[in-house]
Order: C-alpha cells, then structure tokens, then sequence
C-alpha cells in the first residue's frame, strides 16, 4: 500500500470516529478537521480550516502570552491535555459541553509541527448531572422530613410524633393503610434517635410460617430443626444496641407474641433448640395496617402484648385525608422518575393534576409513585395530561375539595397561605395558630420571620 493509499483510507478512518478531531498547526491555525467536528460545532470544513483554534471560545484554553513561538498556549508547554471538561461555542451561537484531549505532534526530530485535539459531546451528560444536583437540592428542602414529604397539617403533626418518639426507648407502633409509608416512618425513628448510629434490622412477620419466623427473629442452634447444619444469631442479636422493625406484626402467632412479650419485659431471649437466655438491648418498632382491637376480640391477638407494644402509637393518615400533600408528593414522584427515564416530559398539566387531586387513592403514596411510572411509557412527550393516567385516575368525576389551590401556586405559596388563614382563625395567637396547623410554635414563629408577616 502505497502513502496515498494510506492518506485516503486514514482520512475514512477519521471521518468515521465519532468525536470531532482537529488539527491546528504551531500558531494555531486549524489545518483540518473531520466530520464529527462539523456535527459538534457547526463550522464547516470550508468555514473553520485556516482559522484560529480560538475561534471556538474554548473555556479550557490558556493563552499564555507573554512567550513567543508554539509556546503561545499552554498545552504546547505541558504537550498534552487528558480528559479535560470544557465547553465551546458552536457556529450559532450555542454552547456545547465537551471532554477533551489534546497531545503535540512532532517530527522526527522532535521539533513541534502542531497538535492534534479530539472532542467528545457530553452535553446530555451535563444536563443530566444538573438535574440530579438540582434533585438533591430539592431533597434537603424543608417540605420533606427525612424522606418522607408533606406540609398538611396531619403529617407535621406525625412529623413531631417521630421526632418525640426518637428521643424515647419505648416501644412504638405505627398504624396506616397499605402504601402510607410505615416503613419510611419507623427508619426516621431510628435515625432521628440515639441508636441512629447502631444496627437497624427490618422482618416481615407475613413472610415467613411459624417456625421459619422464630428462627429469623431469635435464631438457632446446631441441630435444633432439621436442616440447621450450624448455630445461627437471630435478628434481635443482629439488632442490638439499635432498633428492630417488625412489620404486619398484626400476623404474628400467638405462639411467638408470648415470646416477644417476654423479650420486651425481660430484654432476654433463647435461640430455637436452646434454653440459655442471651440479654438484648434493642427498642422494638411494630406497624400494621390491621385494626389490633378486632383482633383482641376475635382470639387472635393477645391483649397483654397489644399493650406492651401500643405504648407509643404513631397514626399515619391515608392520602385522600391529605390531599394537600398531593401536588408536592406528584411534583417529587415525576422529578425521580424523570431522572429515571430517557424521555424529556416537560411537566404536570393542570387537568391531570385535577384529576390527581379527585382521586380517592386507596393505595395512597404508592399507587401515586406507580401512576407516574405509568404515566411516563403512556406519554409520548410535552407535559403529562389527564388521559396518561392510569384509567381509574383519569376516570375519576370531579369532586368539591376542600383545599382548592390556585393554578401554578409553588409550596412557598401554600404555607405561607396556610399560615395566614390559622393566624385569623386564631386572631393572631401563635400558639392557636400552632395548634391549627399541627406544627410548634417555634415553628410558627420562623415561618411568620420567613414570609415576613406582618402581625
């Protein structure tokens, strides 16, 4: 193959890489360029050859101008430039986030004859990291309560709950319909108190049979049960020194509440097979969607262990008693699964987010968080509208609200509304106001300071 062959085939090789490439000589100068180039910046093969380097406003370049010779920038200094983050200007004006390399070119007898510096488009990446910090932001803002959002006055007020709770080692229990966020709620317990930094260990007492579930929770010893090949710490050993989730404890056999009620007043327990008695320091945290009363009443809940367990009971309120929650709950569920998703959906309309806020939900913040996931293969583009939902959503008939916030009406807006109407309603009384809203006063005192309201 002769060097004309290898000239030709060499410049389909260039034009086929997918970053843009760019040849400048020692001043500068672009002597050539291939067509991913073209594509990155918009200039031309015609419109930039001949023309200075500098002409694509790099943000990485340093001129360093008071040196003569190929020495003008930098990067002929250091001879090469690695993965640089950088932006440039594109032909019409636009601004195009790239990665860059860059390296000199000598001859063979090392003199610099010019550099060659490749381009890589990583605006979508750019864009994407924005998002994400922009949705970390949104994460540490102070509608939400470790993780958990809400500014109705029934969720501040189980807000408080959590907070006064954390700060005890009794035990407590937390009642809400399926999807209402026990889970969420019995971890901010943990993290919120003094065991925030120990063991934290989660068991589903629906998961498993009787005998399965003993095991789980006070483990086993070698041979107790065929198939027990080796001693085995259960999970309140796990859990010592922290707190132990047990959630649907309203399906736990009597047989293993008579144990649990004995591990809760004497702090002790025995692993299946043994009797030796192994001393636990753990704060018991139960949830369940089952009314405990009926099950007294029916035999199939002990009334002595409803007791021990009941002493700090934490009510978690269904959505549709909410409902002002909604709009902020919508707004964070499209926000991650936007980060989630390739498509570039612009936003909530007005009359899906209607149809949002009529809806009963009998499966609460989880069956929202599910109707956003449908939503976003439903919808092609543009904004989210009523007929994206899914079909019991958008079929629901309008209902009179109790709330009825004003269209495009931020969460600034909404508290500082809320606020005013508790403060007439109690002519001016924090403390009433306080009251009304489900909040401390404190609280009232900072918001009052924040919205700058006048007494």
């Amino acid at each position: 193959m002769n060097s004309l062959d290898l000239n030709y085939y060499w410049k389909s090789v260039v034009d086929t890489i997918q970053d843009g490439v760019m040849v400048v000589n020692p001043e500068g100068i672009v002597i050539s360029v291939n067509r991913a180039f073209g594509e990155i910046t918009g200039y031309g093969r015609h419109e930039i050859v001949g023309k200075r380097c500098t002409t694509l406003n790099c943000t990485s370049c340093e001129i360093a101008r008071q040196e003569e010779g190929c020495h003008w920038c930098v990067m002929f200094r250091k001879g090469h430039l690695r993965k640089q983050k950088c932006s440039i200007t594109r032909k019409d004006g636009r601004i195009v986030h790239i990665l860059k390399n860059a390296s000199v070119l000598k001859n063979k007898s090392g003199v610099v004859t010019g550099a060659v510096e490749t381009m890589t488009d990583i605006t979508d990446l750019v864009a994407k990291e924005t998002q994400i910090e922009s949705y970390r932001r949104e994460l540490d803002a102070e509608d939400r309560f470790y993780g958990m959002i809400g500014i109705s006055a029934p969720m501040q007020r189980v807000f408080e709950l959590i907070t006064n709770a954390a700060q005890s080692d009794a035990p407590v229990i937390v009642y809400g319909e399926s999807g209402t966020g026990k889970e969420m709620v019995a971890r901010a317990i943990h993290d919120a108190g003094a065991r925030g930094s120990r063991p934290y260990v989660k068991v589903n007492c629906a998961a498993l049979n009787e005998s399965l579930l003993e095991s789980e929770l006070f483990g086993h010893v070698k041979g107790a049960y065929t198939g027990a090949h080796k001693s085995r710490e259960g999970r309140f050993e796990a859990a010592s020194g922290g707190d132990i989730f047990l959630d649907e404890i309203g399906d736990l056999p009597l047989s293993t509440q008579v144990k649990l009620l004995r591990v809760l007043e004497e702090k002790v327990v025995e692993r299946v097979g043994d009797n030796r008695p192994i001393t636990v320091d753990v704060r018991i945290i139960s949830a369940t969607n089952r009314h405990l009363p009926d099950l007294i009443a029916n035999g199939a809940f002990r009334e002595d262990f409803y007791y021990r367990i009941n002493v700090i009971p934490i009510h978690i309120p269904p959505l549709r008693e909410r409902i002002e929650d909604i709009p902020v709950l919508a707004r964070s569920f499209f926000n991650r699964t936007l980060l989630k998703s390739e498509k570039k959906l612009a936003g909530i309309s007005k009359p899906a987010m209607d149809d949002l806020m009529a809806y009963a939900w009998p499966g609460n913040a989880r069956e929202l968080k599910s109707a956003f996931e449908f939503a976003f293969v439903s919808c092609p583009g543009g904004m989210i509208e009523a007929d994206h939902l899914p079909p019991p959503i958008s079929a629901t008939p309008p209902t009179c609200s109790e709330v009825q916030n004003p269209p495009n009406e931020s969460l600034d807006d909404v508290k500082r509304r809320r606020l005013i109407e508790a403060l007439n309603r109690a002519n001016g009384n924090q403390s009433e106001a306080a009251r009304l809203l489900g909040i401390s006063r404190t609280s009232v005192w900072n918001q009052i300071k924040k919205y700058r309201l006048q007494r």
